[in-house]
């Protein structure tokens, strides 16, 4: 049993394999949060963690009980009205206006396992691996609301998810202005935030900054996770790094507006919100209706980011990903987009994926322009069927080629969008979002389609799904490049307008459902140009993401590392592009170019048959490599080694390494963006071996101890590159360490 319960004081202590995590039913039978972190003992009671002193300036429940004060007490879903001043959980509206609840503790119910929530993507335990799930049930009896608490455990994870319902049981429409997935307060504000942050084509760097008194907040309001800001965060200690100390991660299983909050209040303790961002969000809860909040997730550790990020990942690997992919080898693929943009016919297309067959790629995938009369940016969205004119011999004549080839093959859509010079807007121009008599805000010359309404959802299914019965798809690459303005829904009514983004996203999720489970050999891959909804809700459906739309090998290392805090390798596409990049003009290796490109899903977004002979064959062989190590490089246990995000670093040298589960064999990546003369020694530590192993590295003669590896370093020697026998500049530079035990 993962949970224990303390049925005399009603304490509930959840554990996993290192933490526990308890709280208890308080005196007037709302719940107080008692401690969570490293693991501890079960007892009958906690009362030194729960110690309130009295305090003549804040209220009290009750005259004859004065010690309970709301504003000073560690709380585990806490309202507003009753004397707790700090942001709340939840905040219910009834029909007189009252924005005052009283949720007391009702009961509980234990089951194992873990289910499914329906219309929300979800955590699940398909495969018995010990969760247990604990629903805490709370009645406001003025209201007949009911509120359910969930918590389930995934104890060889170290993971907890939680998330809230409001059930009506009562005969009149309440109003949810408010209702978040999680609140954790915790006793101190000894934290620093970290949060990842960005725009377009740089997304997801670290910022690491001190907590302090007040509110400190990461949020989205674009209907989108957004590129600007991710729902993982982390709260660690001052001294914890990504080797050692104190970290919870919280992550957040929805794409769309969010808000992720810190506060620290007069007495510097802390409280953590996350969930639907309470701005532009209401929700009319009739009577016999639900309200599910998302799923949000928790951890923790003592034992620094990477063990968090490796827990975490571990988790989603076995309980969130599309089980008929999580393990499931993921294609080298070709993207024909930075090759030919718009400028193809079906020959072209075909020559790229000969020649790609031939250096060993296994997909090819056909991007924006395939569709309606488009040859730019300005038409055509929204209709799903093929443009003859670029494929004169027919498209599944293309296609059957390319299979014959023994190719998967791909396809790009942007279905949640629409043009206006399109035959869908003609026939259907109620369907796009907009405000009446408001101009509109157009962006990349389009706009979005009113996924709320069943019928576009339903439209959209059967133009996809057409696409993927009559061409055999293998592979879809969902797009959306362009978030909402002027957010209206033509079929909701006024007092439910604000209920429009997060109908929205439930829109988007069932799609999604519909089309897996009626296709569930098909691969998806989410994109939101590039990672503008790099986020668990589409990680359910889409088992990877595209990571941005900035291919840029330097600019990579800084993306990618600050995604992998709370996300995995095999989420994460992960190109060559030709060069000079598009998004940056630079110019760097091919080799540094795939150096960084194997640690994701490896894949090429270029022209092959453009390419020099010895590039191609330098192509071949990275191939070659990747095939022989991809298990390692999409599923390995990933360690962070050097931060381009350290200050004293000077954002010059990255290292990461992805290490076999037995320990085996290790594959050490260092970066280094600029040359610099007379350098100093230099040291690289490795992680994750076995101290009583001997290894070799790079097949050399020497043989290491797993702890000299790791605790005496390996030197790096200066990079001066030569590619093919041609000298050149040691600046974006790559080297690759090969560890691999002996016997």
């Amino acid at each position: 049993m993962t949970i224990k319960i303390g049925e005399d004081q009603l304490i509930f202590h959840l554990q996993t394999d290192n933490t526990s995590y308890i709280f208890q039913v308080l005196e007037n039978g709302e719940l107080g949060q008692v401690y969570y972190g490293k693991k501890i003992h079960v007892k009958d009671s906690y009362d030194r963690l729960t110690t309130k002193e009295w305090h003549n300036d804040t209220p009290s429940w009750k005259s004859d009980v004065p010690n309970v004060q709301p504003e000073l007490l560690k709380q585990e879903y806490a309202g507003f009205g009753k004397g707790d001043f700090r942001y709340p959980a939840y905040q219910i509206e009834a029909k007189d206006g009252s924005r005052v609840s009283e949720f007391a503790f009702d009961s509980y119910q234990l089951t194992d396992g873990k289910k499914r929530l329906t219309g929300l993507p979800s955590m699940f335990d398909d495969s018995n691996d010990d969760a247990e799930t604990l629903t805490i049930v709370l009645k406001d009896s003025l209201l007949h609301l009911k509120l359910n608490l969930a918590y389930t455990i995934f104890p060889h994870q170290d993971v907890i998810v939680r998330s809230s319902k409001f059930v009506n049981d009562g005969n009149q429409d309440l109003m949810l202005n408010r209702a978040l997935s999680l609140q954790l307060d915790l006793p101190d504000s000894m934290y620093d935030l970290i949060q990842f942050s960005g725009t377009w084509a740089r997304e997801r760097h670290l910022y690491r900054n001190r907590i302090h008194s007040g509110v400190q907040s990461i949020s989205s309001l674009r209907t989108a996770s957004s590129h600007q800001q991710n729902p993982f965060f982390m709260l660690a200690r001052p001294t914890t790094t990504d080797q050692d100390g104190d970290v919870f991660g919280i992550n957040l299983i929805y794409s769309g507006n969010f808000l992720d909050q810190v506060e620290v209040d007069q007495f510097e303790t802390t409280r953590v919100l996350t969930g639907i961002n309470p701005e532009e969000f209401s929700w009319t809860l009739e009577p016999g209706t639900e309200f599910q909040t998302p799923e949000a997730v928790i951890s923790y550790t003592d034992k620094g980011m990477n063990q968090l990020s490796q827990q975490m990942g571990n988790c989603y690997l076995n309980h969130l990903v599309n089980p008929n992919f999580a393990r499931e080898n993921r294609p080298i693929l070709i993207n024909n987009w930075e090759g030919t943009y718009f400028d193809f016919d079906d020959n072209k297309l075909f020559e790229i994926a000969k020649n790609a067959h031939e250096l060993g790629v296994e997909m090819f995938v056909l991007d924006d322009g395939w569709f309606g009369h488009r040859n730019d940016d300005k038409s055509s969205l929204g209709d799903w069927f093929v443009n003859e004119a670029k494929f004169p011999g027919g498209f599944s004549n293309m296609v059957n080629k390319i299979h014959a080839l023994g190719m998967k093959f791909g396809l790009w859509f942007e279905p949640e969008m629409i043009s206006i010079d399109s035959k869908l807007y003609t026939k259907h121009p109620d369907w796009l979002i907009c405000a009446p008599n408001r101009q509109r805000t157009p962006q990349r010359t389009q706009f979005v389609l009113d996924m709320s309404r069943p019928e576009v959802v339903d439209f959209l299914y059967d133009s996809v799904s057409e696409m993927i019965k009559q061409n055999k798809l293998d592979y879809i690459k969902w797009d959306m490049n362009r978030n909402i303005t002027e957010a209206f829904g033509g079929k909701l009514s006024a007092d439910r307008q604000k209920e429009l983004s997060h109908r929205y996203i439930l829109g988007v999720y069932n799609l999604y459902e519909r089309l897996t489970a009626d296709f569930p050999n098909v691969l998806f891959e989410s994109c939101a140009s590039g990672g503008g909804r790099f986020d668990l809700g589409l990680m359910y459906y889409a088992p990877q993401a595209w990571t941005s739309d900035n291919t840029d090998a330097v600019e990579r290392m800084f993306i990618q590392y600050g995604t992998s805090y709370g996300y995995s390798l095999s989420m994460m596409g992960a190109h060559v592009s030709a060069v000079p990049n598009d998004q940056t003009g630079r110019i760097t290796p091919l080799k540094t170019r795939a150096d960084v490109a194997y640690f994701g899903n490896l894949g090429y977004e270029l022209d092959v048959t453009q390419m020099p002979d010895h590039e191609q064959r330098s192509v071949k062989r990275q191939i070659e490599f990747y095939k022989q190590n991809r298990e390692l490089f999409q599923f390995g246990r990933f360690y962070r080694l050097v931060s381009p995000y350290d200050t004293n670093n000077n954002s010059n040298v990255i290292s990461w390494e992805v290490v076999k589960d037995d320990q085996s064999q290790a594959i050490v990546a260092y970066y280094q963006v600029l040359n610099r003369p007379n350098p100093p020694y230099s040291r690289l530590y490795f992680e994750g071996l076995d101290p009583e192993r001997k290894y070799k590295v790079n097949d050399g003669d020497e043989e290491f101890y797993g702890d000299e590896l790791m605790n005496a370093g390996y030197f790096v020697p200066q990079v001066l590159q030569k590619i093919e026998g041609v000298e050149e500049s040691a600046d974006f530079s790559s080297q690759l360490f090969i560890v691999r035990a002996v016997n």
